[in-house]
C-alpha cells in the first residue's frame, strides 16, 4: 500500500516527490551508513515520505540520541506516523529546521540525512534549504542526501552538485545503487 500511496503523490505533486517508488532497501541501507552515530548526539531526517529509510537510520541510533523527521505531504505523514509512532515527525516545509530545533531545545544538528528531490527544486528552494541546514548543522557535521542517475545531466542537477561544493568542506558520492528505481547515488557532505 505506501508503494501505491507513493505513486499517487508522485502524480498529484511530482516536483514534491520526485519518484514514482519509494526508495529501495539497498539505497536506503547506503544513505544510512556513512553517518557517524557513535558521537551523534542530534539528527533529523528530511523528507522520510512513507518512512523507507527510517528503520536503517533507526538500528543504527544510539540511546540517548535525539532525532525527529519533517514531512511536508500530509499522506506520507500520516503513514509515517503509523509505521514509526515513537518517532516525532514534524508535518512541514524542511525549510523550517531552525524553529524546529529551537523547539526540540537542540542547538545543533549533528547529521541530517535526506530524501528530499533536489533535482525537481527551483534554485531559490535549493538556497533556502541549505541556508536552513547550514544554520542547524554543527561545524563537521554531515549531511547526506541522495540524487538519482538521470538528474546528474539536468541544469536543476548540475546547479545542486555544484551548490553542495559551495556549502560544504567536503563532498563525496557513493557507488551508483543500481537497485532503485531510478538508479541513484548518495551525496556524502561535511559542513
Amino acid at each position: 500500500m505506501p508503494s501505491l500511496k507513493f505513486f499517487l503523490e508522485f502524480v498529484r505533486h511530482p516536483i514534491q516527490v520526485g519518484a514514482v517508488l519509494p526508495s529501495s532497501a539497498a539505497l536506503c541501507r547506503t544513505l544510512a551508513e556513512w553517518i557517524d552515530y557513535a558521537s551523534a548526539k542530534a539528527m533529523a531526517e528530511f523528507g522520510p515520505g512513507t518512512g523507507a529509510a527510517t528503520p536503517h537510520i533507526l538500528e543504527r541510533l544510539q540511546p540517548g540520541t535525539r532525532f525527529f523527521a519533517i514531512e511536508r505531504s500530509p499522506d506520507f505523514a500520516d503513514i509515517f506516523r503509523e509505521r514509526f509512532p515513537n518517532v516525532t515527525l514534524y508535518e512541514d516545509s524542511a525549510v523550517t529546521v531552525p524553529a524546529i530545533c529551537e523547539k526540540e531545545g537542540i542547538d545543533q544538528l549533528d547529521a541530517v540525512l535526506c530524501g528530499l528531490p533536489w533535482a525537481s527544486f527551483p534554485e531559490s528552494l535549493q538556497n533556502e534549504l541549505l541556508e536552513a541546514i547550514m544554520k542547524v548543522l554543527r561545524p563537521g557535521g554531515q549531511f547526506v542526501t541522495f540524487a538519482y542517475l538521470q538528474g546528474l545531466p539536468l541544469p536543476a542537477g548540475q546547479r545542486f552538485r555544484k551548490k553542495l561544493r559551495d556549502y560544504f568542506s567536503e563532498v563525496g558520492r557513493s557507488p551508483i545503487v543500481w537497485r532503485n528505481v531510478p538508479p541513484a547515488f548518495i551525496y556524502r557532505c561535511r559542513r
